[in-house]
């Protein structure tokens, strides 16, 4: 199974459609057996080519910060199951989902206007 994880700077971004770019994981007998990058396409994820993109690649499964209805219901379709909520650093997350612990949280923000999650990860870092 192929996991794809929205990065930026080793966290879950937290709104997959502006990530850096993704960290695509397979795994095997609830184990990681290989890692590796791929970047992701300008704009915005539900206007993006992505959703193919990725399943074209294997991926079945994201584990993701958040995502407007669109972006969600165009990686369904494309056969991508879709956890919301997901924070922090990326191994943390996958270490989370790999023990059951990670559940999709069922929020959809509107996009750009959403409060239900934080800045991209790059505001939490402190100024110089």
């Amino acid at each position: 199974m192929i996991i794809a994880l929205p990065t930026r700077e080793g966290l879950i971004d937290d709104h997959f459609g502006h990530c850096d770019h993704y960290t695509l994981v397979t795994i095997k007998d609830n184990r990681i057996v290989f890692s590796e990058r791929m970047d992701s396409p300008q704009g915005c994820g539900c206007k993006s080519d992505i959703a193919p993109v990725l399943a074209e690649r294997g991926v079945k499964v994201m584990l993701a910060g958040n995502m407007g209805e669109g972006a969600l219901n165009i990686l369904k379709k494309a056969g991508i199951e879709v956890v919301r909520g997901c924070s922090g650093p990326i191994e943390e997350v996958l270490d989370k989902w790999l023990s059951g612990e990670l559940k999709d949280n069922q929020i959809t923000c509107d996009h750009h206007d959403c409060d239900h999650h934080d800045e991209p990860a790059l505001s939490k870092l402190k100024p110089l």
